[in-house]
């Protein structure tokens, strides 16, 4: 069982700018439409995790529903799903520890782990078994960040790197344990 964060970031270090908008994340022409393994990433997961904010994002773009996997939204506020999405999202709330035993004990070994807030609770618990960080070539100055406060420093090992379009870094680091 592995709980995986893929998410992007700038340079430095924002996941979406201070008007919590993502439109920089698209700056970089991308004329063969590559999804940078993201495809071959969500092969290997059986279901993600993300905040409130982050599925209220996702809800609010202007296409079909993104994801082929059950979507798990981790939120103490939320009392439903919103209507046209019961069947692709559900609510969970608590301890994340008992939130990640619960969703294994349902057969999702591999979780995907996504929005800032989130990443950040699932860091603080040591939840997080790889990193998968695509920098932007953008200094944002400002914006909601990846990282936030742990107790403890959590060390990762670096297993890889991929260039795209002479501009976007993929990194990927495997928790020391």
């Amino acid at each position: 069982m592995a709980n995986y964060v893929y998410i992007a970031t700038s340079l430095d270090g924002f996941i979406a700018d201070q008007n919590n908008q993502l439109d920089w994340l698209h700056e970089i022409p991308n004329p063969e439409g590559s999804d940078f393994g993201f495809q071959a990433f969500m092969d290997q997961v059986d279901a993600l995790v993300m905040g409130r904010n982050t599925f209220e994002t996702v809800v609010g773009f202007d296409c079909d529903w993104p994801y082929s996997k059950p979507v798990y939204v981790l939120s103490n506020s939320l009392s439903a799903i919103p209507d046209g999405y019961q069947d692709k999202a559900f609510l969970v709330s608590g301890d994340l520890k008992h939130v990640v035993n619960e969703l294994a004990t349902q057969g999702m070994r591999n979780l995907y782990i996504d929005g800032g807030k989130t990443v950040q609770s699932f860091l603080r618990e040591d939840l997080i078994d790889e990193l998968i960080i695509t920098t932007i070539p953008t200094v944002l100055g400002g914006g909601a960040p990846l990282f936030g406060e742990l107790t403890a420093p959590l060390r990762f090992r670096h297993v890889e790197s991929q260039r795209y379009l002479d501009s976007l870094v993929k990194n990927r680091f495997v928790r020391v344990r």
